[in-house]
């Protein structure tokens, strides 16, 4: 993320609890990137957020939305989409031990929650539609584009043995 825009001041939350502050943040995605998939370099990404302040800690909800490209994992071809991630993080001043995000003084950084949660929406596979062919395993060709006419099954080796069993029972009780 570049520059500083996840950075909110809270001081009048501390200083009363119970009071909420919306704000609507946004930044840039820099290396927000899982295997073959990443917020392209630049993107704006959003926080919708809600901060409650809590007489030990705020509490952060509200989503963080922005885009994704990648690669199909079956035909190779780009593909991308929106990313939207429901976020809900309770922030504690340092002396908090336990699994909160931490903050000092009167200004909480919610850049390392923001890029967790992108991080954690990007998928790992993804397809370029839930019924993509892929490539054929024998020639290459996209499979969504062209009929190359080659088988679509492939033979597993591991089950031969057990193929030749199954085919000498169909053989032996022909009507089974």
């Amino acid at each position: 993320m570049t520059g500083r825009p996840f950075v909110v001041n809270v001081a009048e939350l501390l200083r009363r609890p119970a009071t909420q502050k919306e704000v609507h943040l946004v930044g840039q995605a820099a290396q927000a990137k899982v295997v073959d998939t990443a917020v392209p370099d630049g993107a704006p990404i959003e926080a919708d957020l809600l901060l409650e302040s809590l007489s030990d800690g705020i509490v952060v909800a509200g989503t963080v939305t922005s885009s994704w490209e990648g690669t199909c994992r079956r035909c190779l071809e780009p593909v991308g989409g929106p990313l939207d991630a429901n976020v809900r993080e309770l922030y504690r001043p340092r002396e908090g031990g336990d699994d909160a995000f931490t903050f000092t003084g009167d200004q909480l950084d919610l850049e390392p929650m923001v890029r967790e949660a992108v991080l954690l929406e990007l998928p790992l596979a993804p397809l370029c539609r839930p019924d993509c062919a892929g490539l054929c395993p024998e020639c290459g060709a996209n499979r969504n584009e062209v009929s190359c006419g080659h088988r679509t099954e492939v033979d597993d080796v591991r089950w031969a043995a057990l193929e030749g069993l199954l085919e000498q029972a169909r053989l032996d009780h022909p009507e089974n």
